[in-house]
């Protein structure tokens, strides 16, 4: 039942207008000051404050000042007498919902009141919405290679930086580009994603840049591009690998410039967009292919970001696992079934070649099909199914990773996991691993690994 706090030193106004409104249906307090109100509020919630501008002691404005500085969100109707309708406009400038002019019209009232708890509502469900939405794109991890990856972005997502995120599939790149837009200055204006694999050859040029009426068969009408809708935001361009040569020259000469061209025209498009783009390939493997331009790497790599895979951040799992479960009951409307202490031990020892988003299918999966309330690890003999398949021994040996790249490899997660072993202390792994600190610090960098800056202040301390 809603709500309804009515704030009126007039008896009668308390009385008639407390009655109403409790025969509409609605949960009524009645008080007679400004403090009395502040009081009410300290001790529970209401959806709307009917609140009168003339008080004794604390007036309407002084009162209505109090709750936003108190963060009260309750919708405020003000009643404002013929000699008050300047104080009533500067209690909607504070952000009243509306004002009732006496002698009250009980069913122009009524119907303000209405619409305040309709604008309540909308509110209580956008800030709902905007949660669950905030839930979706969170970064879940407290592993170190996790604290590391959220110092990056908190360092990047202030500037106007380039941004290359480098990553397996299903490993969050996208979740990592949205991270970076929402704590940016931009988060207001667009995030705009174009997946540069999806999207055919003949079309991504129409696109990113847009056409004009009449430019190839099947245009229209006039259409803006990705860049154009991004103008002053965010543009995201996923798996930039798979552009062709072509196109990479087209988005080459737009960072450059800042200017556009749309597909069969000749205007010059202005475009602020701040540019994110991940690949889940080796750029330099496909520079030396001919693949990628060497100009647009360095244009799009000034801030290089690596998202590990989930094998090398397995403490994570049990939270993922738990995040998702929680998020998959609210969307299926269930309650949230319970990981057993097996079950935890056989998530932790597949490999997750889909990373975290085949850990994510696999517990909807689990939503859905497992009967009780509680997972145990008889629950997952399809990941043991699954890692047989996958087993070297049944793997093709067609197409071997290239004896440099497989070493690399190797070598990066090999310091990963040391750092993360002495907690990110250059100088305890450098000794760990049997090497100079200054070499560690070459190959950190040639890997693209970041030290984090408590690791630094260390060093500098043990220095």
């Amino acid at each position: 039942m809603p709500s309804i706090l009515l704030v009126d030193d007039e008896p009668g106004v308390r009385s008639a207008l407390g009655g109403v409104l409790r025969d509409e249906g609605y949960d009524v307090d009645a008080v007679d000051s400004g403090e009395a109100c502040l009081e009410h509020l300290g001790r529970q919630a209401y959806d709307v404050v009917v609140l009168d501008i003339w008080l004794p002691g604390m007036d309407g404005l002084q009162t209505l000042t109090r709750m936003r500085e108190r963060q009260v969100d309750s919708q405020v109707v003000v009643i404002s007498g013929h000699g008050n309708i300047e104080s009533a406009v500067r209690a909607i400038k504070m952000g009243a919902f509306d004002f009732v002019e006496k002698p009250l019209s009980l069913e122009k009232t009524v119907l303000v009141v209405r619409n305040a708890l309709r604008q309540r509502t909308l509110e209580v469900e956008n800030r709902a919405l905007r949660a669950r939405v905030d839930a979706q794109h969170t970064m879940v991890g407290e592993s170190y290679a996790m604290l590391k990856l959220r110092e990056q972005v908190a360092m990047a997502a202030p500037t106007n930086g380039r941004v290359l995120i480098f990553g397996e599939n299903g490993t969050g790149k996208e979740l990592v580009a949205r991270n970076i837009h929402q704590m940016s200055r931009r988060r207001s204006s667009p995030f705009v994603e174009v997946n540069c694999a999806a999207i055919p050859e003949e079309l991504i040029e129409s696109e990113l840049f847009g056409h004009v009426r009449g430019a190839f068969t099947g245009a229209v009408a006039d259409r803006r591009g990705k860049f154009e809708l991004a103008h002053g935001g965010t543009m995201f361009l996923d798996e930039i690998a798979d552009m062709s040569l072509k196109t990479q020259a087209k988005v080459l000469r737009v960072l450059q410039e800042q200017v556009m061209e749309p597909v069969g025209g000749s205007n010059r498009i202005k475009v602020d967009a701040r540019v994110l783009a991940a690949t889940n390939k080796d750029l330099t493997a496909e520079i030396r292919a001919g693949r990628f331009r060497e100009d647009l790497y360095f244009r799009l790599n000034v801030v290089p970001i690596f998202v590990p895979p989930l094998r090398d951040r397995q403490e994570d799992i049990p939270l993922l696992a738990d995040h998702f479960m929680a998020m998959l009951a609210r969307e299926y409307g269930r309650r949230p079934k319970t990981f057993e202490s097996d079950a935890i031990v056989a998530l932790r020892q597949y490999q997750w070649p889909g990373n975290v988003r085949e850990l994510r299918n696999v517990v909807e999966r689990l939503m859905i099909m497992v009967p009780g309330d509680r997972i145990s690890s008889r629950d997952l003999t399809f990941l043991d199914q699954a890692l047989a398949t996958e087993s070297p021994a049944a793997a093709p040996a067609s197409s071997p990773a290239r004896l440099h790249d497989a070493r690399d490899r190797f070598e990066r997660e090999y310091i990963l996991r040391a750092l993360a072993a002495q907690q990110g202390n250059i100088s305890r792994t450098a000794e760990v691993l049997g090497i100079e600190r200054s070499n560690l610090y070459r190959k950190m960098r040639s890997f693209g690994i970041a030290p984090s800056r408590r690791s630094e202040a260390e060093d500098e301390e043990t220095a």
